[in-house]
């Protein structure tokens, strides 16, 4: 269970959205991922193994944020976990591209939501001195 009470008394970056925005925006992604996966897997082409690499890596990545942020409440970590998942969402966008530009397409508003993710943990790190 995700402690509300802690998180409620961080202090927050300008731009930070309303929590219930969370839920329905990672729906949305979560579906768009999937598709750009699928997208992938079924197009022909040669040395897709890396693409596959990358997806999953940046997936690893993404599942870790939630327990580093929220649940050991180290907001360092999850910083730092946010900027591999950083890395590995951008180089999983340009191997897709390279086979399928759909599937990169569909990874965009995920990636773009990333970057902003990574100013609000950027941003709760400097505003609640967690260095």
């Amino acid at each position: 269970m995700i402690d509300k009470l802690w998180f409620n008394t961080l202090i927050k970056p300008p731009f930070a959205p309303m929590d219930y925005v969370f839920a329905p925006v990672w729906g949305v992604l979560y579906v768009l991922i999937f598709a750009s996966f699928i997208v992938y897997f079924l197009k022909k082409s040669e040395n897709k193994n890396l693409g596959y690499v990358y997806f999953f890596i940046q997936l690893g990545f993404n599942f870790l944020w939630t327990p580093s942020f929220f649940y050991l409440k180290n907001i360092l970590l999850a910083f730092v976990v946010v900027i591999f998942l950083d890395i590995f969402v951008f180089l999983t966008v340009k191997k897709f591209y390279s086979v399928s530009k759909i599937s990169a397409i569909l990874l965009i508003p995920y990636f773009l939501w990333i970057l902003f993710a990574t100013y609000l943990n950027f941003g709760y790190l400097i505003l609640n001195k967690a260095l």
